[in-house]
C-alpha cells in the first residue's frame, strides 16, 4: 500500500465488537483472563489495544517491523540509550537537540557512556571519531534548530558494528526512511508532525531487528514510561493527516524562505530547500520534501531576534515545532537553553520557524510587519 493508504488504515481495522471505524480509546488498566498467564492483554503497562494500533501504524509508515510508543520523544530516546552498557562510546551530531545533549552529558556520562559531538554532515569527520567501543551512531537529520543534513547511507557504511540511530522528528516518515537508508533504529518526538495538533506528548522507536525489539520492549516494560490511551489515540487520529499536512507545511516553508532570503533584516536563512544550503544536493536525494522549518539569523544581533520574535501575531512564540499553527521562537534563550556555555551553544541571533499551515499569504505578511521592528 501506498504511504497515504497506512496513514490511515494500517494497524487499525475496525473493532470487532462494535464496528467502530476509528480505534477505540481502551481505557483501562487490567484485563480479565480467561485462564492464569495465558491472556493476550493482561496490563496496561504491558500492552494496551490503542497503543498497539499506534505502534503498528507507525512501524509501517517508517516501512519497519517493529514500533515502540513511549510517554515523550525523551523516554524514547532514554529507552534506546539503555541497549548500550557503561564504557560504550556513541558518536552524535555537533548539532544535536538540546534536550539530547543533556541527557547525554548529564544523565548517562555519569552511567560511564562517552559521548564525541562531531559534524555529521561530514561522513570523513564520523570516520574518524568511530573508535573500537563505539556501538552507537546517533544522528539528527535534519538538526534542530542549525538544519544541517547528515547522509544518512553514507554514515551506514562507515558505523561498522555500532548501531545507528536516526532522530527522524523533522522529517516525518513521509518525507525520509532512514530505515530504507541503512539506519537500524528511528526515534521520534510524536509530540511534533506525526501528532501534528499540539495537544500531545508522546515518543516512538521503529525497528526491523527482532532482537533488538524485544529488548527495546523488555524496556519499554520494566522502565515504563508509556504513553496513555488518549495520547495514542490522537496521535493515530493525527497520523491519518500526515501526508497532506506535510505537503502544505514544505510548501509554505519554502515559500517563506524565499521571502526572507530577500529581507534586508535578515542576515542568513537556514532551509534545506534552498540552494544554497550546504547540504542541499543531500537533501534533495534523501527526502521527498524539505519539511516545515526554517531557521535564520537576524541582521541586527540578539536584541533584534528579540524583538522578532516578540513582534509576531500569527507565529505564536512558543517551544514545540509541527504542529499546524505557526511557531516563533529564539533558541539560545528558549529550547537550546541546556547547550549555552558549551560548544554546542546556538548563536543568540538565532530564530527557529514551524512554519503551519495557514494561508502562506498571512504568514509572510506577519514576518513583515515583525521584521520591521528589527
Amino acid at each position: 500500500m501506498n504511504f497515504e493508504t497506512l496513514a490511515i488504515h494500517a494497524g487499525q481495522t475496525p473493532d470487532p465488537t462494535t464496528g467502530a471505524v476509528m480505534t477505540p480509546i481502551y481505557q483501562t488498566s487490567t484485563y480479565a483472563q480467561d485462564s492464569m498467564g495465558e491472556a493476550v492483554y493482561d496490563y496496561a503497562r504491558t500492552i494496551n489495544p490503542t497503543r498497539s494500533a499506534l505502534q503498528d501504524c507507525i512501524a509501517a509508515l517508517e516501512g519497519g517491523a517493529h514500533g515502540l510508543a513511549f510517554s515523550s520523544g525523551m523516554a524514547a530516546a532514554d529507552t534506546v540509550l539503555r541497549l548500550l552498557k557503561p564504557g560504550d562510546h556513541l558518536v552524535a551530531s555537533n548539532d544535536v537537540y538540546g534536550g539530547t545533549f543533556r541527557i547525554f552529558t548529564k544523565v548517562y556520562a555519569d552511567y560511564g557512556l562517552r559521548f564525541s559531538f562531531v559534524e555529521m554532515s561530514d561522513p570523513d569527520a564520523v570516520r574518524k571519531a568511530i573508535q573500537p567501543d563505539t556501538r552507537m551512531v546517533w544522528v539528527e537529520s535534519p538538526t534542530n534548530p542549525l538544519l544541517k543534513v547528515a547522509d544518512i547511507a553514507a554514515i551506514a557504511g562507515l558505523k561498522g558494528a555500532a548501531r545507528l540511530a536516526v532522530d527522524n522528528t523533522f522529517a516525518t516518515p513521509y518525507l525520509q526512511q532512514p530505515l530504507a537508508l541503512g539506519a537500524d533504529i528511528v526515534v521520534h518526538s510524536t509530540t511534533k508532525y506525526l501528532n501534528g495538533h499540539s495537544d500531545v506528548v508522546g515518543g516512538a522507536v521503529i525497528v526491523n531487528d527482532d532482537e533488538t525489539f524485544t529488548r527495546l520492549k523488555f524496556l519499554q516494560n520494566a522502565v515504563g514510561a508509556v504513553p496513555g490511551p488518549l495520547d495514542c489515540f490522537l496521535v493515530l487520529r493525527g497520523l491519518k493527516t500526515l501526508p497532506v499536512r506535510m505537503e502544505r507545511h514544505c510548501a509554505n516553508a519554502l515559500a517563506v524562505a524565499h521571502f526572507l532570503e530577500r529581507h534586508p533584516a535578515v542576515a542568513r536563512v537556514i532551509y534545506p530547500g534552498l540552494a544554497s544550503h550546504p547540504q542541499h544536493h543531500i537533501a534533495a536525494r534523501q527526502m521527498r520534501q524539505f519539511g516545515g522549518m526554517i531557521s535564520f539569523i537576524a541582521a541586527g544581533g540578539p536584541e533584534a531576534a528579540r524583538r522578532i520574535a516578540q513582534a509576531t501575531r500569527l507565529f505564536a512564540l512558543a517551544e514545540s515545532l509541527g504542529g499546524v499553527e505557526s511557531l516563533i521562537e529564539v533558541p539560545a534563550a528558549m529550547t537550546h537553553m541546556s547547550v549555552a556555555d558549551s560548544p554546542l551553544a546556538v548563536d543568540p541571533a538565532l530564530i527557529r520557524l514551524s512554519v503551519g499551515i495557514e494561508n502562506v499569504d498571512d504568514l509572510i505578511a506577519d514576518l513583515t510587519h515583525a521584521l520591521a521592528q528589527a
